[in-house]
């Protein structure tokens, strides 16, 4: 019994490190035996650039004048007001260049997609969302690499400008999310990124598949259909749009909650995914995606084992790195809350938190409890 416990024990720890930094160690030197992709040297497709939002107001000018300054202008710009009730209206009033749709009753994103894009005119569509401004060359950027004939859609760069006072978590979500760039990077260059960047990526409007109505990732949903026709979604690291972190562990649990249920109810609508002789890129969807759904009980299952074995000492070490470990994201939190900040504790809250979120977006998707109308990030 014991050994079966120590064997279980390792595995569980091998697993994790697979997670975490085996895979992206796989696909970084993957990617890096593969030939530098020539940028640009074809004709650059219209574009239609196609923003959804509920109630975005106070952010539609900032947005729309990123776009009017772009060093590209689109063919058009489409805004779609979901169910919007504040000034909406009287903002792209102003702007004669924006089309404007106005849904009186709040449908959710997937339902106004599948309406509007069809409609478009451009032969790519640009997916975007209000609250991130954009770089002046990242429309450019992004069309530059539908030059490929089999690229079918490209993912943007999300890239956060924490605020000089950012707290823990601010800290932990920027580090995070430049260890998540440099994989779909890396998966961008070996073939395709299993996902896009929700606030700035693009598609041809010819493979546009609809996706169900209730669907929580149209990121994930719309550009993985793509890739199941047999194109490409790659990633341009030049197309940046400009946010601000989550200020907050809870805001960041919050939007995270519902990410991860929506990975799961992907894979429930189109379980194409999980065929192999279907999906070209199951290994990177696999080890991207699904595996970090396994991550909270594979390390509860380790955190078992080691309690069990601690009648020797390498275990009664390793049990005392994992407490701590925990005890450090839990000192990040309640330091959090007096205000105090330290990039020391970001990595272990982070971490934490982003497994315990994994928790209850499981317990979310098992029960289907997730709303297909969504909230405004910064009333979260």
């Amino acid at each position: 019994m014991h050994a079966a416990i120590e064997i279980i024990f390792w595995l569980a720890t091998a697993m994790i490190v697979y997670i975490y930094i085996g895979y992206p160690v796989i696909i970084g030197l993957w990617a890096r035996m593969k030939e530098p992709e020539p940028m640009g040297g074809g004709p650059v497709p219209d574009c239609s650039v196609l923003l959804v939002g509920h109630d975005e107001a106070a952010n539609l000018p900032g947005k729309l004048q990123s776009l009017f300054d772009g060093t590209l202008q689109p063919l058009e710009i489409v805004v779609a007001s979901d169910g919007s009730g504040d000034d909406t209206a009287a903002v792209l009033a102003q702007h004669a260049r924006v089309v404007h749709h106005a849904f009186t009753e709040r449908r959710g994103k997937a339902a106004v997609l599948n309406e509007l894009v069809p409609q478009c005119k451009g032969e790519v569509v640009v997916l975007t969302d209000a609250r991130q401004e954009l770089a002046p060359a990242a429309l450019e950027r992004l069309l530059a690499r539908f030059a490929d004939p089999m690229v079918g859609a490209v993912s943007g760069e999300l890239v956060f400008r924490p605020p000089e006072d950012a707290s823990t978590a601010a800290s932990g979500m920027d580090l995070y999310w430049t260890y998540e760039k440099f994989i779909r990077n890396s998966e961008g260059r070996v073939r395709s990124v299993p996902g896009a960047t929700g606030a700035f990526y693009a598609i041809r409007r010819s493979l546009f598949q609809a996706i169900p109505e209730d669907s929580l990732l149209d990121d994930v949903a719309i550009p993985m259909r793509v890739v199941l026709q047999g194109y490409r979604c790659v990633f341009e690291a030049g197309a940046m749009a400009y946010d601000t972190p989550s200020t907050t562990a809870g805001k960041e649990f919050v939007r995270k909650r519902r990410t991860i249920a929506g990975n799961i109810q992907v894979v429930r609508q189109c379980p194409d995914i999980l065929k192999p002789w279907k999906n070209p890129i199951w290994f990177q969807f696999v080890s991207h995606k699904l595996s970090r759904l396994a991550s909270p009980g594979v390390l509860l299952i380790l955190f078992a084992c080691n309690l069990a074995l601690l009648d020797r000492t390498l275990y009664q070490v390793l049990f005392a790195g994992q407490v701590g470990f925990y005890l450090l994201a839990y000192l990040g939190w309640v330091l959090q809350g007096f205000h105090c900040r330290s990039k020391v504790l970001a990595v272990p809250l982070m971490f934490t938190s982003l497994n315990l979120t994994t928790a209850f977006a499981l317990w979310d998707a098992w029960r289907g409890t997730y709303e297909v109308a969504w909230d405004r990030s910064d009333k979260i």
